[in-house]
């Protein structure tokens, strides 16, 4: 029974819930139950889409500090592999994945949101990597995944200066994809999941890593990248279905059966 991390299935979509009280501090438990649980929710052919949720008052504060703050170069060396992995394993879930943001996400925590493909905040989130205020970076995919996803000079601002930024502001800069009342977070993200897991679930796999793995190539590798998993498509009981409705009854009226 994991004590920080749970996978909790309604339907065809999961929830990865974060319950480390009071603020989800990523512990070094918690890193390794949340790589369990992606793995779980990753080889789940039942589940179609994944939400990652920390409760109605935080999402994550970030990685304990308390565990790391005696810490010396060789064990970190160490300890960061683990830490990456873990999220490396939350961000190459092959399905769509919502972040439900409540509260902090900070450090660790944020870098936990941006391993989803989008992230819904409530009016009162407050998002940032402060690590720099600690004498350090950010170590679990801060100084990679925050560029790729809002720019340079976006990202060097927040992590240079430790900054909080508000739901509004990270709208406004592409971090939060909607931002909602507090108290509708959860539904909000649900939604989003539940509309995707309705959908082929083989080509969400195969765009996600089209989109993922091109972006960490050049334009000529990325596109071959797309060609074959285009062409691969065609194999699949979904593309059947999708083009048989679409010449019987137009668009957007298929039902796919994940294979």
């Amino acid at each position: 029974m994991n004590d920080f991390v749970r996978v909790e299935t309604d339907g065809a979509v999961a929830t990865i819930r974060l319950d480390r009280p009071p603020m989800n501090a990523l512990s070094i438990q918690a890193q390794d139950e949340l790589a369990a649980a992606a793995a779980q929710v990753s080889d789940d052919a039942a589940v179609r889409a994944v939400v990652i949720y920390g409760g109605e008052k935080v999402f994550a504060a970030g990685v304990d500090v308390k565990e790391m703050a005696g810490a010396g170069y060789a064990r970190m060396a160490v300890d960061t592999r683990r830490l990456q992995g873990a999220f490396t394993a939350a961000a190459k879930i092959p399905k769509p994945v919502v972040a439900a943001v409540t509260g902090y996400a900070l450090g660790g925590g944020l870098e936990l949101a941006l391993c989803a493909d989008f992230r819904v905040l409530g009016e009162g989130a407050r998002v940032g990597q402060p690590e720099i205020l600690l004498g350090i970076i950010p170590g679990a995919g801060g100084t990679q995944r925050l560029p790729r996803l809002i720019g340079p000079a976006r990202a060097k601002d927040i992590i240079y200066t430790g900054r909080f930024v508000t739901a509004q502001e990270a709208l406004a800069i592409g971090l939060a994809d909607k931002v909602v009342p507090d108290a509708e977070v959860y539904e909000t993200a649900r939604a989003m999941a539940d509309r995707f897991a309705s959908g082929p679930a083989v080509a969400l796999r195969a765009a996600k890593q089209a989109i993922d793995d091109g972006l960490g190539v050049g334009l000529d590798a990325g596109l071959e990248i797309e060609r074959l998993h285009f062409a691969g498509l065609f194999a699949t009981d979904d593309a059947r279905a999708g083009m048989r409705s679409f010449v019987e009854n137009g668009p957007g009226k298929a039902t796919f059966s994940g294979q």
